[in-house]
């Protein structure tokens, strides 16, 4: 199956969070391939972005994935409910990575619905908010931190161009445009609270 190489992480970080837009998120779940089109991103930089769990080149037990090679998962759990998917980016050494904070299912839509609401009853409000948040990412495709540091060019979690890479028919894909802005959620950073590193597809009428 092709995926995306070690050599697309490597590269800038935001450039990277950009260029994921559009492309399909695949974790392989007991067999069956859970999809998402990714629609919206945020980038991380250690070396000058506060919001950054490695800022200043801060190196601890959790953030140590960050500063190994491009091209893993870096998977954390954040207020005692959620956890976020991320992918290391950059050369090693260079803690840095791009946060996936919305997707569109696009197969495997049964067993993603089955790992976001159990047995409830597919609403219009948990149909538009399915996937556009990055715990809602991780709870649909089932991922937990047992997953971190996962080879993002290995056969459990990676990253196609087309759903034709992986077997699967490939719809027209619909008219949008990428859009920037800050990040959320990050008052606390400072200056770099308003850094324009958060990037999304938006649909054009």
């Amino acid at each position: 199956m092709t995926r995306l190489s070690r050599e697309f992480y490597a590269g800038d970080t935001v450039e990277a969070a950009r260029k994921l837009l559009g492309k399909y998120l695949v974790r392989m779940l007991d067999g069956e391939p859970l999809v998402g089109r990714i629609t919206e991103t945020e980038a991380y930089i250690g070396r000058c972005d506060k919001a950054c769990h490695a800022y200043h080149y801060r190196r601890t037990g959790r953030t140590d994935v960050l500063f190994g090679p491009p091209g893993h998962a870096y998977i954390y759990f954040i207020y005692g409910m959620y956890h976020c998917l991320n992918f290391v980016t950059e050369p090693e050494g260079e803690p840095a990575a791009v946060l996936i904070r919305a997707v569109e299912p696009a197969a495997g839509i049964r067993t993603i619905r089955r790992l976001r609401f159990g047995d409830r009853p597919m609403t219009p409000y948990r149909k538009k908010n399915f996937m556009n948040g990055p715990g809602k990412v991780c709870q649909g495709l089932g991922l937990t931190t047992a997953e971190n540091r996962l080879d993002l060019t290995g056969d459990v979690l990676f990253v196609c161009e087309a759903l034709t890479d992986i077997g699967l028919p490939c719809p027209s894909p619909p008219k949008e445009r990428m859009r920037s802005g800050p990040r959320v959620g990050i008052d606390y950073a400072e200056e770099a609270r308003d850094f324009p590193w958060r990037f999304w597809l938006e649909k054009e009428e």
